[in-house]
């Protein structure tokens, strides 16, 4: 793989963990909030309980998704994103070559 090519998988990969990150950093922020403005009105100690396991369960098995998902990406990224910036480079060539078109037409 060339370096113009690596320098691109490389963003990408970057800027996806980064997206991942934010993501899982929204949900425990605001899973947070939620079950502390929950927790505040709940009377019942089941409840309570209840409410504390499903909000751990929730963090802990997103988290660890997200940390897989992650790990996968960087592992298989060559893979992953080549077909990506083949994909974005097809379209681009594309969209290109029917502006071209337009040009010709609006001269002819």
């Amino acid at each position: 793989m060339n370096y113009r090519m690596r320098k691109r998988v490389d963003s990408m990969f970057a800027r996806d963990r980064l997206m991942a990150g934010i993501a899982l950093l929204a949900l425990w922020v605001a899973l947070g909030y939620v079950y502390f403005a929950v927790s505040l009105s709940v009377t019942d100690p089941a409840v309570r309980v209840a409410l504390t396991i499903g909000a751990i369960g929730v963090l802990v098995f997103n988290t660890a998704s997200v940390t897989a998902m992650v790990r996968h990406y960087k592992e298989d990224k060559d893979h992953i994103y080549g077909l990506d910036i083949h994909h974005l480079d097809e379209n681009r060539l594309r969209k290109a070559a029917l502006r071209d078109d337009e040009k010709e037409e609006v001269l002819a």
